[in-house]
């Protein structure tokens, strides 16, 4: 059984810090990369990072040196933590579970959690 929960999620204000947290079911974990979209209204859904079973990571530039993914094998869970966020980091989360192709090429299954929800205040 495919599963994604997401959480972690909330206000906060711009300069401030969050970590979501996404539990996958262990048939997912054990074998996929793992990776975190956002999606801000009227936008698309954009990748936000991802990370290989073996902990190889991958960051979109917008968050480059802001934003850390790191997973926890033992209890098959994928973390995002978010520093210094500002109002364009306002979006529904998601995390998902995919294959990484030519060492940063991410190509999710179309599979999605219910999603957290960011907002950054200015």
């Amino acid at each position: 059984q495919v599963q994604l929960v997401e959480s972690g999620g909330g206000l906060v204000q711009a300069g401030g810090s969050l970590r979501l947290s996404c539990v996958a079911s262990r048939s997912i974990f054990s074998t996929y990369a793992m990776g975190w979209y956002r999606q801000a209204p009227g936008k698309q859904r954009e990748l936000v990072a991802h990370i290989t079973s073996g902990g190889s990571t991958n960051y979109h530039d917008s968050v480059k040196g802001r934003f850390i993914i790191s997973r926890d094998n033992d209890k098959n869970t994928v973390y995002l933590q978010m520093n210094s966020l500002k109002p364009e980091d306002t979006a529904d989360y998601y995390c998902s579970f995919g294959v990484v192709v030519g060492g940063s090429n991410y190509f999710p299954h179309n599979y999605w959690g219910q999603g957290t929800q960011v907002t950054v205040s200015s």
